[in-house]
């Protein structure tokens, strides 16, 4: 099993800086970096593609905090509604998808109306395209965090549980989610890990979804396919690997990612039922 490390930190004074901040604003450095390089390689206006990241930046950011405590943490918001506006607690990865999205409507819809239907998806495409390297990069934030565990397993890949921090870690997170009697005994637990879902996804896009882009962004594609091709490889993965959590909310026996999951791959699957009948995406 992978060794138990706890998240690297700075103590500056009275400000501690854990590895996720800085993890997460590289993703976002090495995204706007990749995004401007590539809307130049595509004949794109490099300055409207970065105005559009930002406000798919913003928009995400807040996406993700909203997703976060209105449908993981409800409870949150009835107790204290102000949790609304902190937006540096409580983020979730797909609230920053839809928060994006949105942004992108809105970019497009209000700010920068002079493109046509077909570029403004252009520019959607590249986004497409460097969303899955700058989501890697913040996994590995998720990962030093250990901040999307999972069931206790004997699973290789699994975070090992024979050190004491571990242990306790894992305990508060049966405990949060009411159910601790299903932990092993505590002279079995060392012998166990648990998943760690931002090590997996990390993984996985490393190894397959990031690799799969890249190779298909060698040749000329009609517009609209890094967004499809993304969908496609990343929501049916994400949505197997939520059966693995422990303490998060469920709706009809679902977490909120996997509805948005489900509803992310009906839309493709209705995009491409679209596409094979139109010319609006072709670039």
């Amino acid at each position: 099993m992978i060794p138990y490390v706890a998240q690297p930190s700075l103590d500056l004074g009275p400000l501690t800086i854990h590895a996720f901040g800085p993890i997460v604003a590289a993703s976002v450095v090495a995204g706007m970096a990749i995004g401007a390089r590539r809307f130049r390689a595509h004949g794109l206006d490099p300055e409207l593609g970065e105005r559009m990241a930002w406000w798919l930046l913003v928009c995400g950011f807040v996406g993700a905090h909203l997703f976060s405590v209105l449908f993981y943490f409800p409870e949150k918001v009835r107790t204290d509604p102000l949790v609304l506006l902190r937006l540096w607690e409580d983020i979730s990865s797909f609230g920053g998808i839809v928060g994006g999205a949105i942004g992108t409507w809105a970019f497009f819809r209000f700010r920068a109306t002079e493109p046509e239907r077909a570029v403004r998806w252009r520019y959607v495409d590249v986004a497409a395209y460097v969303f899955p390297i700058s989501l890697m990069i913040g996994r590995l934030g998720c990962a030093l965090a250990h901040d999307h565990p999972g069931r206790v397993t004997r699973f290789p890949l699994a975070i090992s549980l024979d050190h004491p921090e571990a242990q306790r870690y894992i305990a508060r997170v049966y405990e949060g989610a009411g159910r601790t009697a299903e932990l092993p005994p505590p002279d079995l637990l060392p012998t166990y890990g648990f998943h760690d879902l931002g090590v997996y996804e990390l993984l996985y896009l490393a190894v397959v979804v990031v690799p799969a882009m890249v190779l298909l962004g060698r040749r000329p594609r009609r517009t609209g396919f890094f967004l499809i091709a993304f969908a496609l490889l990343y929501m049916p993965a994400r949505f197997l690997l939520d059966f693995l959590r422990v303490a998060d909310a469920r709706y009809a026996g679902l977490t909120p990612a996997q509805w948005v999951a489900l509803l992310a791959l009906g839309g493709t699957l209705a995009a491409l039922m679209w596409r094979g009948d139109s010319n609006d995406y072709v670039s």
